[in-house]
């Protein structure tokens, strides 16, 4: 395996002096020339729709409506017509299963029949509705093997798309993943209900102060952190291929500590790269603006605007799927993994998340004079309350075992649910719970005047940003930062409109009782949201998430520090969380308790497969290249004997000692693991199993870890056979 990694790294070498790497992108068109090319969007479907099938997609969009099969048959013959003029030869249902990822069948649109020619053809039935294997995807019991059928359904709020690779181009249909009972087993119908839910309840609290406004839906952007490496460096080291983290590895030389990384100038390989998959999005109308380094090596980011929640959760799988085909174009790979190296900073996802009109208001935009805006103060208020009452279950959602090593770590927010508010909001909140609306509340945002000669004054914002909030708001929007680089994130914004929902239903009504017993109604909803502050103070926090003094004050204030993903996730089986679920029409009880049980085996298998692979690295990689340079040790030391060298002699067999005495404590500790793992056949459920792999075997890991990472710098580098955290991050 040495030689895996020497051949790995002449490669590299090879590249960086001219060799097979891809060139450079010979596009010069502009992005508004390449935005959206290959979707079938509203520009499009007004060429290749009539005006009725047009305007029953405009009103599936807006206002919920379904489309009839008359209308299905004209739809699916103008996207076929579309997508053929494109080049497309076939087609498939684009479904986000509960595995986390996305999942696609292609058919032709090629359909033999008497005439020896054949014809190419989709049918309203074949735009609606396809049927994969249920029993084959995770379903958490809702699907067994002799039950297996399921079925995609068009999600027509989402446009239709078509990738191309070398070989052809499919017509891509964003849809839903339900069984044949009708029960959700994917991400994208709970979604699709929980913003229904939050819509209606944020349109009807929006009446209040305008009637006229007949919706509201909910806007995200995600911003995604990745890591970014050699192909070859990637497939000499075992862990990566099969985990996505390093498993083993001692800390390189130099790491993030001089922050020379972040901001830097992006390397030329990794640059040509990104232009290539900004460049697939923006056809495929993702909107990808920004791009830079991360803090850490090899580590980087890319954001889009933001976007309606439900396209723009469909844009962040997508565009997950084209980083990584993206890439092996260039000989490199792409690492989600939210720690994929020991020591340095993790990645996440950060959900920048707001609501707004279809007037064009967002909710959560404060205003020339925030203590004076009722409307933002009114939703500022409820959504803090929501998070208060169901801190619990909102850290559920963003649970999983390669996030369980990045919260806390001083690179993400703690485990501890809070909402940063800021300075200037704090103190919006406290006079707002004393005396309500301020009419002569400061306007506009202050300047910062800069002692600094020919530069301009800066416009400060009204907050400031915490990097170590889970939920800070952020001027215009809340950022749940708390959410993992690999996660689908349906889960967590599904949580979040959910409990948001269900807090503005309880607002109104109590807002309505008031006015129903004669209180004035903006005096009625003042008095509520003072409440809601005196009920909420607790989970508000505004210093630094990562100190060990926070930690000790959540602890008194009440609030969970729940670090680990099987003991988190028991917050989805409380009835409370089963009835938040249950009441907005989310999530009915039954599928609540089988994500449950899907998201426990998935721990269980991601922790059992790293256990396995941890036992096999040690055993067959880093014991065999120690004892072969033992060997090595041992015939100098008989040369050295034999000259008559004592103090030689003394000092090799005292390397050979140390050697030997990291892999016999590897070899105690995995013995150890495994008679850990022995106790898993004694379990009586998934949950029961990802709880003892948490306690009793995972913590071996680290263990094993340790003594296999001391003999990386014992070993001579010519034996080591896995590639090195000095190789992996800065070799671009």
């Amino acid at each position: 395996m040495a030689e895996i990694r020497h051949k790995a790294l002449a490669g590299i070498l090879e590249h960086s002096n001219g060799g097979s790497m891809p060139q450079k992108r010979s596009s010069k068109r502009k992005i508004s020339e390449i935005f959206g090319e290959n979707v079938f969007d509203m520009n499009t479907m007004k060429e290749y729709l009539t005006e009725g099938a047009y305007y029953a997609i405009v009103a599936a969009k807006k206002h919920n409506k379904k489309i009839e099969i008359e209308t299905a048959e004209t739809i699916a013959k103008g996207i076929k017509k579309w997508a053929m003029d494109m080049g497309a030869t076939h087609y498939t249902h684009w479904f986000q299963p509960l595995t986390g990822g996305t999942a696609e069948k292609h058919d032709a649109f090629y359909k033999p029949s008497s005439n020896a020619n054949g014809i190419e053809n989709l049918t309203a039935a074949e735009l609606i509705q396809r049927e994969p294997d249920a029993s084959s995807f995770p379903s958490g019991g809702l699907r067994s093997t002799d039950a297996a059928r399921g079925y995609t359904v068009w999600d027509p709020t989402s446009p239709a798309f078509i990738l191309e690779v070398e070989t052809g181009k499919t017509l891509y249909i964003p849809a839903v993943f339900i069984s044949y009972t009708g029960e959700c087993l994917g991400y994208k119908a709970p979604l699709l209900k929980s913003i229904e839910a939050i819509s209606k309840a944020a349109t009807d609290v929006y009446h209040y102060f305008d009637d006229t406004v007949q919706s509201v839906i909910p806007t995200l952007g995600c911003e995604q952190e990745y890591f970014i490496i050699d192909a070859g460096l990637f497939e000499a080291r075992p862990d990566l291929m099969l985990t996505g983290r390093t498993l083993f590895g001692r800390k390189s030389a130099k790491g993030q500590e001089l922050d020379d990384h972040y901001f830097g100038v992006i390397p030329e390989r990794v640059q040509l790269f990104m232009n290539d998959l900004e460049e697939e999005s923006l056809k495929l109308g993702i909107p990808v603006l920004t791009r830079h380094n991360e803090v850490a090596p090899s580590q980087f980011e890319f954001a889009p605007m933001y976007e309606e929640l439900n396209v723009a959760n469909d844009h962040n799988m997508l565009v997950m799927d084209l980083m990584h085909k993206v890439a092996r174009k260039h000989n490199l790979r792409i690492l989600m993994h939210e720690k994929p190296f020991h020591g340095l900073n993790g990645s996440g996802k950060h959900n920048n998340w707001s609501m707004a009109t279809d007037t064009g208001i967002n909710l959560l935009s404060t205003g020339n004079q925030p203590g004076n805006n009722l409307p933002f103060i009114t939703y500022f208020i409820n959504i803090i309350k929501a998070i208060s009452v169901n801190a619990d279950v909102l850290r559920a959602s963003i649970t999983g075992p390669g996030n369980d090593h990045r919260l806390g770590a001083n690179e993400a927010p703690p485990a501890i649910i809070s909402v940063f508010t800021g300075s200037e909001m704090a103190k919006l909140l406290d006079e707002f719970e004393k005396t309500g609306l301020n009419p002569n509340a400061p306007e506009g945002n202050p300047k910062l005047e800069l002692d600094i000669p020919k530069i301009p004054s800066a416009i400060l914002d009204n907050t400031d940003r915490n990097r170590t909030s889970p939920f800070p708001f952020i001027g215009n929007r809340f950022e749940f930062r708390a959410a993992g680089s690999t996660q689908n994130c349906s889960l967590p914004m599904m949580t979040l409109n959910t409990m948001v929902a269900d807090q503005l239903i309880l607002f109104k009504k109590s807002v309505d009782a008031k006015i129903a017993e004669g209180t004035d109604k903006v005096a009625a909803i003042t008095e509520v949201l003072q409440g809601y502050i005196r009920e909420s103070k607790d989970i508000i926090f505004n210093g630094d998430g990562y100190s060990e003094e926070w930690e000790k004050e959540a602890e008194k204030r009440g609030l969970a520090n729940v670090k680990t993903t099987p003991y988190a996730l028991d917050a989805l089986i409380t009835d409370q969380a089963k009835s938040l679920f249950e009441r907005n029409n989310v999530l009915s009880r039954r599928e609540l308790v089988a994500r449950y049980d899907v998201l426990q085996e998935i721990y269980v298998n991601k922790i059992s497969t790293e256990a396995c692979l941890v036992k096999e690295l040690a055993l067959t990689h880093i014991i065999p290249a120690a004892i072969d340079y033992q060997s090595k040790l041992i015939g100098l030391f008989k040369g050295y004997q034999d000259m008559g060298l004592d103090t030689a002699c003394k000092d090799v067999k005292n390397q050979i000692e140390e050697i030997h005495s990291h892999t016999h404590a590897i070899r105690e500790s995995i013995a150890q693991m495994d008679s850990a793992g022995e106790k898993l056949h004694s379990c009586t459920s998934t949950s029961d199993e990802a709880k003892m792999l948490n306690d009793s075997v995972k913590p071996f890991f680290d263990i094993i870890r340790e003594h296999a990472d001391s003999l990386e710098v014992l070993v001579d580098d010519s034996n080591w056979k896995l590639p090195k955290y000095r190789e992996l991050l800065f070799i671009k």
